[in-house]
Order: C-alpha cells, then sequence, then structure tokens
C-alpha cells in the first residue's frame, strides 16, 4: 500500500511538473496552494524552478566576458523555510576589474481568498557591501513572506574573469524539481568538466556546434545543456568536512586557449601542467626565491644553533612573532614576502612562502606545500582553482614536520583545523610535485578529573581539572585567548545549563610546548531525581553525550573527525551522608572494528566513594562510510552506557 501512495505521489508531481509554465510571472495556484512537497514532507522550501545559462560575449574594447543569467522560483512552506527568501549574490574583484549584477526582477506571490497578489521587489530593497578586498555582494530579501507564498526572481552576472566559471550546482539542503542548465563556449577555449556528488549527471551536447558572429569576429560554439528533475534535498550531518565535496555539481574549467594566428596557451590539463603554472607565477615560486630582506636577522638567529629541529622552531616562532596573519586566504603573494616582512603583516602566501624560504636558507629540505581548506572543498581532479592556501613542509629522515607560522598558536605537526582537508601537494624545487597527507598520525590528548560532592538534595558541588595537547589544545587557545575571559566564562555556564563557576583559572595559555590546563570549582543544582527515599543520577552527571550526533538512515559520505582524538575522564563522587549504593552499571567495554575506535566504562564503589574511569578513542581521522552503520550503533552503545544510571537508597 505504501509503494502504491509514493507511486502516485511520484505521478501526481511529475503531472504538475508537466503542467507548470516556467516563465517568469507564470506561477499558478497550484504552486501557491501546495502545502509541503509530496517526495519530501519534512522540506521547509523548494525550488519548483532553477534555471541557469552561462555564456560569453565579446567586445572590440574589452574582449571576451562571462555572463551568467539566473532565473529561480521557489515554494516557502513554513517559517522554518523564510531564510530561502533572501538572496545572496557574491561578486569577486581583481586590482581594477570586478564582477557585477544587474538586471534584478523579483516578486513574492501570495494566494489570498482564491486571488494571486503579488509584491515586487523594490530598488531600495536591494543593498551592495563590500565583504572584502576580493569580493563584493548584492544582497536583496524577497517582500511580503508569508508561509505558502511563492517568490521567484532572476538577475544577470557580468564577469571579466572568463577563466572562472562558478560551479553548476545542482543539489541543495532543499529539493529541486525542476532544473535547467546551460553553458555556451566559444570554440577557443576549451573547458574540462568534472562531476561531484552521487546522483547521475548525463550532460547533452551540441556536437554540431553553433557558428556565431559577434562584434565581427566569428567563432563556434560548444553548448552543454543539463536537464534535471526532483533532486532530493542534500542532507548535512555533524563531522562532514565540507558538504559541498557531496553535492552534486559539475564544475568546469578551463584547460586551454587557443585564438586565432596564436599558439595554444594552457591553464590546467595534468596536475605536472597545474604545479608549472602556479610555481612559475611571480607571486609564488619568485616570492620563495628572495632572501635579501631577511638574511641579517636569521643568520642572527640561528647562528649558534646547528640542530636542525631546534633551527625549525627557532625560524617558525620567530616568523610566528614578526608577521602577522591579515585573516587572507591564497597561495599567492598579494603584496610580496618583502613587504609584509617590512610592515609585519601578510596573507597566508606571504608568511608561509616567506616562512619556506628562511628555512631554505637556514639549510633545511624545505618545500611549499599546497592546500585546499576545509571550506574549499577537495581537489579530486588537476585543477588551479582547487588549492586555495600554501603550508610550509620540511623533510627530516625522522619524517614530514608541517608548518604554518599563521597559527598563533599551532605548533610543527599541529596544523589549524581550516587546512585538515585530506592531502596535499608539496612542490619541490625542480618543480615536482608528490600528495602529501595533512591529517595528523598522534591524538590529541584530552584528560578530565573531577571530585564531586553530591547532596542529598541532587545539588552538586566540586573541583574540574583538564588537560589538552595537540590539536585540543589549539582548539582551546584559540577559544580561549581570543575571547574576554568573562564572555568565556558566561559561555562555559551555559554549555552546561546553569553551571556555577568560581576560581577558574587557565595554565600555559601560551606556553605552546606544555600542555593546557584548565581548572575551576563549580556548583551544579538538581543533577540527581529524588523519587521517595531514592536518589538517581549518570556518574558523568552534565558531562555525559546525550544525543547520538548520527542520525541519518544511510550515509554516502565519510565521517571526518579531523584529527585522532582520545579523551579520558575520571571522577570521583563523594555519595550523601546516609544513603548507600543499591544498584550501579556493570563496567564495559566495547570496540569499532579495525581499530577504528575503543570505548572503556568502569565503575567501583570503596565505602561511600564512587570511581568512574572513561576512555574513550577515536583512531583515525577520517572512517569510511562503509563503517556508518557500525558507528552509529557504537554511538548508541556509548550514549546508553553513559546515562545508566546509579541508585542510592537510605541506610
Amino acid at each position: 500500500m505504501k509503494n502504491i501512495i509514493t507511486l502516485f505521489a511520484v505521478l501526481f508531481v511529475c503531472q504538475i511538473t508537466l503542467a507548470q509554465d516556467f516563465k517568469f510571472g507564470k506561477v499558478s495556484k497550484e504552486e501557491l496552494a501546495e502545502t509541503f512537497n509530496p517526495l519530501d514532507s519534512s522540506a521547509s522550501a523548494t525550488y519548483l524552478y532553477k534555471k541557469r545559462r552561462t555564456f560569453f560575449e565579446y567586445h572590440s574594447s574589452t574582449g571576451f566576458q562571462l555572463i551568467t543569467e539566473i532565473h529561480e522560483r521557489l515554494k516557502i512552506y513554513n517559517q522554518e523555510g523564510f531564510d530561502y527568501a533572501t538572496k545572496a549574490i557574491n561578486l569577486y574583484k581583481g586590482n581594477s576589474d570586478q564582477e557585477t549584477a544587474s538586471g534584478i526582477k523579483a516578486y513574492t506571490y501570495n494566494l489570498i481568498d482564491g486571488k494571486i497578489e503579488e509584491a515586487k521587489l523594490k530598488k531600495d530593497g536591494i543593498f551592495k557591501t563590500e565583504k572584502s578586498k576580493y569580493r563584493n555582494q548584492t544582497k536583496f530579501t524577497m517582500p511580503n513572506i508569508k508561509e505558502g507564498c511563492v517568490v521567484e526572481y532572476k538577475y544577470k552576472i557580468t564577469s571579466p574573469f572568463f577563466s572562472n566559471v562558478d560551479t553548476f550546482v545542482f543539489q541543495h539542503s532543499i529539493p529541486v524539481k525542476k532544473l535547467e542548465a546551460r553553458f555556451d563556449a566559444p570554440e577557443y577555449f576549451n573547458f574540462k568538466s568534472s562531476t561531484r556528488g552521487y546522483i547521475g549527471v548525463s550532460p547533452q551536447f551540441n556536437n554540431t556546434w553553433d557558428r556565431t558572429s559577434i562584434k565581427g569576429l566569428e567563432f563556434k560554439i560548444k553548448t552543454t545543456k543539463y536537464n534535471l528533475e526532483n533532486v532530493p534535498a542534500l542532507k548535512d550531518e555533524p563531522y562532514v568536512n565540507n558538504i559541498n565535496n557531496y553535492r552534486t555539481s559539475v564544475k568546469h574549467e578551463l584547460s586551454y586557449v587557443k585564438m586565432p594566428q596564436n599558439p595554444i596557451d594552457y591553464y590546467s590539463t595534468t596536475w605536472e601542467d597545474v604545479v608549472k603554472t602556479i610555481y612559475k607565477s611571480s607571486n609564488f615560486g619568485d616570492e620563495l626565491n628572495k632572501t635579501g630582506y631577511f638574511k641579517d636577522d636569521v643568520d642572527a638567529l640561528i647562528s649558534t644553533v646547528s640542530d636542525p629541529k631546534k633551527r625549525i622552531a627557532l625560524i617558525y616562532n620567530y616568523v610566528k612573532s614578526k608577521v602577522k596573519w591579515n585573516q587572507y586566504h591564497g597561495k599567492y603573494t598579494s603584496q610580496g614576502v618583502r613587504k609584509a616582512y617590512k610592515e609585519q603583516v601578510g596573507n597566508v602566501a606571504e608568511i608561509n612562502l616567506m616562512l619556506t624560504s628562511m628555512l631554505r636558507y637556514a639549510g633545511l629540505n624545505a618545500n611549499p606545500v599546497l592546500v585546499s581548506t576545509r571550506r574549499n572543498g577537495i581537489p579530486i581532479f588537476p585543477t588551479r582553482e582547487g588549492y586555495n592556501y600554501v603550508i610550509s613542509c620540511v623533510e627530516l629522515p625522522q619524517g614530514n614536520v608541517l608548518l604554518d607560522a599563521t597559527s598563533k598558536y599551532g605548533s610543527p605537526n599541529v596544523l589549524p583545523f581550516r587546512t585538515l582537508n585530506w592531502e596535499g601537494r608539496i612542490i619541490k624545487k625542480d618543480g615536482t610535485s608528490s600528495l602529501i597527507s595533512l591529517y595528523p598520525n598522534a591524538n590529541s590528548k584530552s584528560s578530565i578529573s573531577m571530585m564531586v560532592n553530591l547532596s542529598e538534595t541532587g545539588d552538586l558541588e566540586g573541583n574540574y581539572r583538564s588537560v589538552k595537547t595537540n590539536h585540543s589544545a589549539l582548539s582551546y587557545r584559540e577559544r580561549y585567548n581570543n575571547a574576554d575571559e568573562d564572555d568565556f566564562l558566561e559561555k562555559l555556564e551555559n554549555k552546561y545549563n546553569g553551571l556555577e563557576v568560581s576560581d577558574f583559572k587557565v595554565s600555559n595559555a601560551v606556553e605552546l610546548a606544555k600542555p593546557v590546563m584548565e581548572s575551576y570549582k563549580f556548583f551544579k543544582e538538581s543533577q540527581a531525581d529524588i523519587i521517595g527515599d531514592k536518589i538517581y543520577f549518570s556518574p558523568l552527571f552534565f558531562l555525559r553525550t546525550k544525543e547520538n550526533p548520527f542520525k541519518l538512515e544511510k550515509r554516502e559520505f565519510p565521517v571526518d573527525f579531523g584529527y585522532p582524538t582520545s579523551s579520558v575522564y575520571r571522577i570521583i563522587i563523594n555519595l550523601p551522608e546516609g544513603y548507600k549504593v543499591e544498584s550501579m552499571p556493570q563496567s564495559a567495554g566495547f570496540a569499532l572494528p579495525d581499530n577504528l575506535g575503543s570505548f572503556k566504562f568502569m565503575l567501583s564503589q570503596q565505602a561511600s566513594k564512587i570511581q568512574l574511569l572513561i576512555d574513550t578513542k577515536i583512531n583515525s581521522s577520517i572512517i569510511s562510510p562503509l563503517y556508518y552503520d557500525t558507528l552509529k550503533a557504537y554511538f548508541k552503545q556509548l550514549i546508553e552506557k553513559e546515562n545508566e544510571q546509579i541508585v542510592l537508597t537510605k541506610v
């Protein structure tokens, strides 16, 4: 019966799709009357129609420009979907050129007493802002938004950066009923395409090629079309490095240009081409060869030190303290290493290429490593645009040492979380390259100790102490050192729903060679249930895990923890006077297969004290989706164990 209902729902959706008129402004009463998506009743909104066309225009004065035309129609079912009534258009800019958005036309439609009423977006509802020196933004929020409304808009983006075609995104966090996309490229530009995601995308090619004449320049056009229907929403979940890595999409990247009477200009075809293009850039390779600006300072720094590890530490810490990161990413320098050194501020490339150059000058085998940050995604195919960051690597007989001097609280082989993204590409002096893992091998440890007194009314007071190393320490230092302490404490108390903290202290906040330690006294009400003459409580109290982070029935993308971890809890509980233990959970232990992780729970009693030891390990940064069901069950069992209760009864 369920299958029959589903079949009717699919047929109904298909009939509606065929009947719909997607011409701009032709919104139907059926679209406005729909109260939920028949194929995804949990969706707060749905793209009824998405259309994109990207093509080239030629002007004799400016040459080729990239034009993208967008038309989108959305159905908003409830208040949770109101966010989709705001559209932000990101526009890139260079030193002298910039993208522009024009022709914005938008309406909101509501069904009132059986009639369609429309509200037009006015010019004063469109806002233009400068987000950074590399990006502008045009943003608008649709008027008269109500539950059940339909919004529709269209606009055009004109870009002078013809080699940078924005990704064709086919899958979103809400469903898409109908999608049409088209890419027209002149014969002079050879683009290669790469597909992501788990939904099959079959492009339609125009193999005959149209011959076009623009402003007196005649050339052929190759057309690629995409038509999709009923694209399901992509559900995000915790521990995903970047959901866009798994979103169904197509990227068109310029491979080479062959203009009339000119030689072929290659952009990217193989990784060798990519590396060669990047390395030969004056804003990359040439910057590595500049040494005059730092020679005297580095000579004074390392003149009495010969040990390679000590030289690495001295130079690494010197660069971190000398040049402040301006928060801009990039594999290319902006103002150059000399100016960054002089003004003591620079972007990622200026700081880490400077670091690499200094390490080489000190006689170390140091090379730059191209990185794609977690937010940027994973470069699967040869691409210049895939890398947006650079770090440094020193090769020693004992192994590689990865360094990022933009990270104030980082240390050797403890990279900032943003860079922990599968593999980087190390570039040697001879221009060759190879892949190098960015994930750490050593576990980041967190050890928590508590000694507490439980009262007969269920209140809890005690002492808390934590010790953190490696990435756990890095993460803590970034949160603590970059915050006002009062705000930090307020967030800590709110995290545990009304915890009262006193005598708060942090040790080794900036001494990176030592573990960071946090300690405080606390009081928290109602940490046990009082029923008659019995007291019920979890021995982990407010530290216990309450919710399984993995909720999807099926997951097709990896679980990415970022780095391996080891967490140990040691808790001593002083029982209230006049009570004894009636029952308590059994000690237990279980593990994930292939040494991916383990959980140990040990509980014991000595007189009026209960001692709890929990040892949890996740030994791999990434866990394959093949283990998802096992991992989900592991966390379910862990949560159940942590929430088991001790029962006290009056003596």
